[in-house]
């Protein structure tokens, strides 16, 4: 196929062509007069699947003919003399196989590492050692490095590049995939020098970032029959910018430095490379303004000298569209409606990003209109259904089971797949709203069993059932000590299996069904394999390693995708071709990404060992960026906030705004805003997609239910907030609706009420026969087993006792004068009030904290407050909750004590700064305070009284439980109420 040649055969393709058509058109134009066996001798070497796949697909397309040899790069089998060569290691058992040496020096040298972090070490580690093999590089390079002045740390890295040492020399018989490449290639090289093959091979596609690669490229090259055909290689550049990056390491991060590399170890020029065809990138212009953009840093001077040479600026720019969104949602949005447009017009376009958040984001917006896209990741197999599940079930050994954990296990689609799991789905539901109403933060056997019997109204064996089968797999699962590797996973895939089963399994569950199941079942079954070289691990060393395991794995949707919109990494984007292509995400630190800290070796060490750079990373990613950019139509998308923090535009955004903005005379400032002008126009129908439609805000409500809806009873506490909320006691008593607990309860100011009560109701009852009990560390006994067995959050246990404690000496010097004046004679268990206001039909219910009986038989009140107890003004207008209660003693209302006088009531305050707060029963005696009650309760009682909503609220941004139902946010407390009948 090819003439002689004195020099190695180096093809390449512009940027903007679509490459794997060209490499067809080539050989069509190179075999036009050949005999149709000449097609089946040629073979050609790809470096990805979707390469080879796109090109059997393009031949598929016809004409008719015999079809080469299309094969991966990394199988080189079939060219061996001797045959293939031992199989590679399991990339699982290598990592496993790691992980247990570096645990062990761990475990020697505690100071080395923290425990936690031997499955991070392993796989930087393995990364190391592919790279140390890929680029031929041998521990003892390493080891004759200069250290003089990183000693410290060099002499960490030693025993770690030891590790790599040894298992390197160990893998001789079973090497990794990384070895076994450079072996196969190492043997190539040496059999094609003495017997090169007859037949053609082509290596296309690849930039040979990689020293195996490029050492097979160089083979191929310089064969007879062989030629390599290179993507996106800049034929515009001048010479002297080639001159200029060799023999410096300034260019690493330049897109067309691979490519030098190559040039230089073949010792041919890069102007010796030739066009595959004749083809022309869809934009020249815009090819040679990006490539001037793109010089190395050192030689951005040429922007002054040869940006006057660029012709038509804005010819080269019209089919580029910026959008700058604001947010990362808007961005996706945005993106989605052109690819809608791509869809409806049968326009081939592509997305091309590494931000895996963002293509799950344009995914779901593409949901609305019912398009899939045919995403080359697939889904991660660590978010898939069966992958989430495995997790979920996982974190069983290693954290204590709470409420919000076992309700998203109970709720998971596969769990109890295997028969009735609509009956399952009613107890879960029943079990949540039961949780919801009582609190269960952390469920154990019994009082999940308990609670989910406590949902129904009556006895009810099926639920019981269900509840001892649910309690019974996931409750007290935790594991302290260590197991090997094989136990964890035979309890896990039990646990798993028999979730998913269900209490009544009538046939096999769905965990290893579909797609997805089936490939992480496939990973787990590997697992199992490896599982003897996995060592003893913890609980957390387990959940970590099946999430990184499964996170590796990806899965495909079964749907069939939309044939023309795509999604592709930068890798796939290499070497495929669409109309038009969207580069999205383009922010430093997103694309390019950051180079990644190395924990081994610094870069001159790096530089001087031969291993690879951490530039190299950014000029392949700059090489991905000028080849996406030159397709025909080119949308570039940034999102200005993220996270609520501004993002600065891609180094590639910036050169190419400041290029343009330098070009004034040819119109490069007009042509930049000629682009965000196009983007501007898109961001504008999106926000008119997602706006709302306009209505009518809702005003600030005070209904009047009809007179028979109204309350009939209250408690004390709840006329504070018929005073203050007057619609919250409507939505409760009227509507009947309760606020339901947040599933996972968190350590808040009502719980410590709570519990604070009863800390000192318990302390008071044992002083009572026992005066001599009035002691700190008898308050402290009973705060610390109260809060030991009621409060499940042991880092706020400790900051409430040392709360408690400090108040301590304080409330026990101010109970012995208590118990001095009058003796404790009910506390809340038995201090129930009932007040019949017979003339109005109302009744007010009251639970006082404690109330003590003095020697002349009158009564003093005490009300414990964890927060600031009322002021005297509060009181006087809001918070009357004591002076109610005297009211009612005097009325007769407390059974316990009878009709009394009422000598006193105070607050005790025994939060962080402890006080007494007195209840001023002689300028507001009770007397007076129960006509003021009726007189409040009977304006309630009018046809016209309307309940509004935050009436007189202590602080106007105090979230309320019924602010949502009042629509608070629609309008503010300036607003005057609007009363409204209801029928």
């Amino acid at each position: 196929m090819f003439k002689p040649s004195k020099t190695p055969r180096l093809y390449a393709c512009e940027p903007g062509i679509d490459f794997p058509t060209a490499v067809l058109t080539g050989l069509d134009n190179r075999l036009k007069n050949a005999p149709p066996e000449d097609w089946a001798r040629i073979t050609i070497l790809v470096n990805t699947q979707r390469m080879a796949r796109r090109l059997r697909e393009l031949f598929d397309l016809g004409p008719p003919r015999f079809l080469p040899k299309i094969q991966m790069l990394t199988d080189l089998d079939n060219f061996l003399p001797d045959g293939p060569s031992p199989p590679s290691m399991s990339g699982l058992k290598r990592r496993l196989e790691l992980v247990s040496l570096i645990t062990k020096l761990i475990e020697s040298q505690p100071d080395i590492a923290a425990q936690s972090s031997c499955f991070d070490l392993a796989d930087s580690l393995a990364n190391l050692i592919d790279e140390m093999q890929g680029e031929a590089v041998t521990p003892e390079d390493i080891a004759r490095l200069d250290i003089t002045d990183q000693s410290g740390h060099w002499a960490r890295t030693q025993q770690f590049i030891s590790i790599a040492q040894k298992y390197i020399s160990a893998a001789k018989s079973a090497p990794d995939p990384t070895a076994r490449q450079r072996e196969n290639v190492l043997k190539l090289q040496a059999h094609w020098t003495k017997n090169p093959p007859p037949h053609p091979i082509l290596l296309v596609g690849s930039t040979g970032s990689r020293g195996t690669t490029q050492l097979l490229m160089q083979n191929i090259a310089t064969l007879p029959q062989g030629a390599v055909i290179l993507p996106g290689f800049d034929f515009s550049m001048p010479r002297q910018v080639w001159n200029q990056m060799m023999g410096t390491f300034t260019g690493e991060d330049h897109p067309q430095f691979r490519f030098l590399q190559l040039t230089r170890n073949l010792n041919v020029s890069p102007s010796d490379i030739e066009p595959w065809t004749e083809d022309f990138p869809p934009s020249v212009d815009r090819n040679r303004l990006v490539s001037l953009a793109l010089r190395p840093a050192p030689v951005t001077d040429a922007w002054q000298r040869e940006g006057l040479k660029l012709s038509n600026l804005s010819g080269a720019t019209e089919m580029i569209t910026l959008i700058e969104a604001d947010t990362l949602r808007a961005e996706a949005t945005s993106i989605a409606m052109r690819l809608r447009q791509a869809a409806e017009c049968g326009q081939k376009a592509a997305l091309v990003t590494p931000d895996r958040m963002l293509t799950r984001q344009v995914t779901a917006a593409l949901d609305r209109w019912n398009i899939i896209p045919d995403d080359s990741a697939g889904t991660p197999l660590h978010l898939s259904p069966p992958g989430r599940f495995l997790r979920h079930t996982a974190l069983l050994f290693k954290n204590t089971l709470n409420a919000e954990a076992l309700l998203t296990l109970m709720k998971h689609p596969l769990t109890h797949s295997g028969g009735a799991r609509n009956t399952h789905q009613l107890n879960t539901q029943r079990l949540e709203l039961k949780m919801r109403k009582s609190g269960l933060p952390y469920p154990d056997h019994a009082n999940l069993i308990a609670c989910a019997c406590n949902s129904v109204k009556t006895d009810d064996a099926e639920i019981k059932e269900w509840a001892t089968w649910a309690a019974n797999l996931v409750c007290s699962k935790t594991v302290d000590g260590n197991l090997p590797l094989g136990e964890w996973l035979t309890r896990h895939l039990t646990l798993s299996q028999e979730l998913a089963a269900g209490h009544l399994p009538i046939k096999d569950s769905d965990l290893w069904e579909k797609q997805a199941g089936q490939a992480t079942k496939a990973i787990m079954d590997d697992l199992q394999i490896q599982a003897e070289f996995g060592g003893k691990m913890s609980a957390g060393d387990y959940v970590s390693i099946i999430n990184a395991i499964l996170s590796q794995g990806e899965v495909r949707d079964r749907d069939a995708p939309h044939p023309n919109i795509m999604i592709w990494g930068t890798l796939e984007a290499r070497v495929q071709g669409a109309e038009l292509v969207i580069l999205a995400s383009l922010n430093d630190g997103t694309w390019p990404e950051p180079v990644e800290p190395d924990p081994w070796l610094n870069r001159k060490m790096r530089l001087d060992a031969g291993l690879l750079l951490p530039e190299r990373r950014i000029g392949l990613s700059a090489h991905d960026f000028q080849q996406a950019i030159a397709a025909p139509e080119v949308w570039l998308t940034r999102s200005i906030r993220s996270d609520d923090a501004e993002t600065v535009p891609s180094r590639w955004i910036n050169r190419l705004s400041n290029l343009l903005s330098g070009l004034a005379s040819l119109g490069g400032p007009e042509a930049w805003a000629d682009m965000k002008n196009r983007g501007e126009k898109w961001l504008t129908l999106t926000r008119q997609l997602d706006a709302s439609p306009e209505k009518q805000k809702a005003l600030r409500p005070s209904p009047c239910p009809p007179i028979v809806t109204r309350p009939k009873k209250l408690s004390v506490t709840e006329i504070q907030n018929l005073i203050r909320d007057p619609y919250a006691i409507y939505a409760k008593h009227s509507l009947r609706l309760r606020p339901l607990k947040p599933l996972v309860q968190r350590p808040d100011a009502l719980l410590r009420g709570v519990l604070s009560h009863e800390i000192m109701e318990v302390f008071v009852k044992t002083t009572l026969d026992n005066p001599e009990l009035i002691t700190v560390d008898n308050l402290m006994q009973h705060a610390n087993h109260i809060l030991k067995r009621d409060f499940p959050w042991p880092a706020a246990r400790i900051l409430w006792l040392a709360r408690f404690n400090r108040a301590a000496q304080w409330i026990v010097d101010t109970e012995i004068k208590r118990q001095k004046i009058a003796f404790p004679t009910a506390f809340e268990d038995t201090a129930n009030g009932r007040l019949k206001l017979s003339n109005i039909g109302m009744i007010i219910e009251g639970r006082a904290d404690r109330i003590d009986v003095d020697p002349e038989g009158q009564v003093l009140i005490y009300d414990y407050k964890t927060g600031q107890p009322p002021t005297k003004d509060q009181q006087k207008h809001f918070d009357k909750q004591l002076l109610i209660e005297a009211a009612m003693i005097e009325a007769g209302a407390f059974a316990t004590v009878g009709t009394r006088v009422v000598r006193a009531a105070e607050f005790i305050g025994i939060g962080s700064n402890p006080k007494i707060q007195k209840a001023d029963i002689l300028d507001e005696p009770p007397s007076q305070i129960l006509k003021q009650l009726v007189k409040l309760l009977s304006s309630y009682l009018e046809v016209d009284k309307g309940y509004t909503s935050r009436r007189a609220l202590y602080e106007d941004q105090q979230s309320r439980d019924y602010d949502q139902l009042a629509r608070f946010g629609e309008w503010d407390v300036t607003d005057e109420p609007q009363a409204e009948k209801l029928l």
